[in-house]
């Protein structure tokens, strides 16, 4: 239950550490696992002294045991080495520390750990961590490579020489971090995530040397598993050797069988590059040439064709043609126009003959009344009425004289 205090209440701090002691005597003795990072084995003392370290977290505590309890697994526990203890949490009262009391340690087997690494497999494998399509390509020429790597280790070596031996010019942001221990896995990830936070990283290469199950076994933490999923620049996993194969190679865009490997697979042979190029700079060469050659038959055919020979050839045997063509159009323009000729001589010959001028000619003469009305019948005038007579050379005017309808005869 929640103690009631106040600051004019205060209780001792023996009153707290007390307390604390009782609520911990309540969990009782409990199962724990985590890898050994310290070992104190006084001579001629009774108790050992461990530290236990969980492998993923940042998090230890301090672990008592009898002399007798820890002799049992001594040939087979070290440092370094993953165990699982049986132990009661104890409350060190007068300094306030807190411990486990050991009653018994098993070392976690090689079988076991694989058992669970395949179980781990599995589930990161359901959620599609290890998909194929989730991969990213890695760019032809990286600018800027992240090496994650042991400090001075053989992996380092490897990468930058083979590098700069196929690429002199490639730059790498090396990462020196443990690879492998209690503080592996942490920083680690700090280190990815570090990489992946700079724009210009192209690549990232994770790269350690071979090692037994136990040694590798950082690189099959799920949460680097994770990071190295989320992350967005590609990642290579160059750990160990051929046949090892932590969670890490799973999940990497790109698996290297080894850090030389990964040197080769991340960055280009400027040697084989500029012998690709001169190859394809003779394959242009011989396609321009042979293209050249080809339009060069054409021209030298076309330029011995008789047409481009003597052009003047086509006009000359048209020529007759030509000269028949002319001939025969002029005769048939003049047919025509001799034929409209004589249509229109007969027309005009009829039109005279039946024009009114051709009557007058002949003697006749044509009467017509003031408002130029022709006169046909004698009724149509009046005696003494005015009248003009149009005739062949002109017109003259006349008077009626006695009645209209009647002969005047003679004088």
């Amino acid at each position: 239950m929640a103690v009631t205090t106040s600051p004019q209440t205060p209780i001792p701090v023996g009153e707290v550490s007390r307390l604390i002691g009782g609520w911990i005597d309540r969990l009782g003795a409990v199962w724990v696992e985590g890898q050994i990072t310290q070992l104190s084995r006084r001579p001629g003392a009774g108790v050992v002294f461990l530290t236990l370290r969980d492998p993923s977290h940042d998090i230890s505590l301090s672990v008592t045991c009898y002399r007798q309890v820890f002799d049992k697994v001594a040939d087979v526990v070290s440092e370094g080495a993953r165990v699982v203890v049986h132990a009661k949490p104890e409350w060190y009262a007068p300094r306030g520390q807190l411990s486990l009391r050991a009653a018994e340690i098993k070392p976690v087997g090689v079988g076991e750990l694989l058992a669970r690494l395949e179980q781990l497999k599995k589930s990161l494998a359901a959620e599609g961590l290890f998909a194929a399509d989730r991969k990213k390509p890695l760019p032809f020429l990286p600018q800027l490579i992240g090496l994650v790597c042991g400090r001075a280790s053989a992996a380092e070596r490897d990468v930058l020489e083979n590098a700069r031996l196929r690429w002199p010019a490639v730059r790498f942001a090396v990462r020196n971090v443990p690879v492998q221990g209690v503080h592996a896995v942490p920083q680690v990830i700090e280190a990815v995530k570090e990489l992946d936070g700079l724009p210009e990283v192209d690549v990232i290469i994770v790269a350690r040397g071979g090692g037994s199950v136990e040694d590798l076994l950082p690189f099959s933490d799920e949460r680097l598993v994770r990071t190295v999923a989320a992350a967005r620049t590609p990642v290579v996993s160059a750990i160990g050797h051929e046949p090892d194969t932590p969670l890490l190679d799973l999940v990497a865009d790109l698996r290297a069988s080894t850090p030389t490997d990964a040197a080769k697979k991340t960055v280009p042979d400027v040697g084989e590059e500029l012998a690709r190029i001169q190859q394809l700079r003779e394959r242009a060469l011989r396609a321009v040439t042979g293209f050249l050659e080809r339009e060069e038959r054409g021209l030298a055919a076309a330029l011995h064709r008789p047409s481009m020979e003597r052009p003047q050839r086509m006009v000359e045997d048209r020529e007759e043609q030509v000269a028949a063509l002319l001939a025969r159009g002029r005769r048939t323009l003049g047919h025509l126009l001799d034929r409209a000729d004589s249509e229109l001589s007969h027309t005009l010959a009829r039109v005279v003959a039946l024009s009114p001028k051709a009557t007058l000619e002949r003697g006749y003469a044509v009467l017509q009344k003031p408002d130029g009305t022709a006169v046909r019948a004698p009724s149509e005038v009046g005696a003494d009425e005015e009248l003009r007579a149009r005739v062949a050379e002109g017109e003259f005017r006349v008077r009626v004289a006695g009645v209209p309808g009647t002969v005047t005869p003679p004088a």
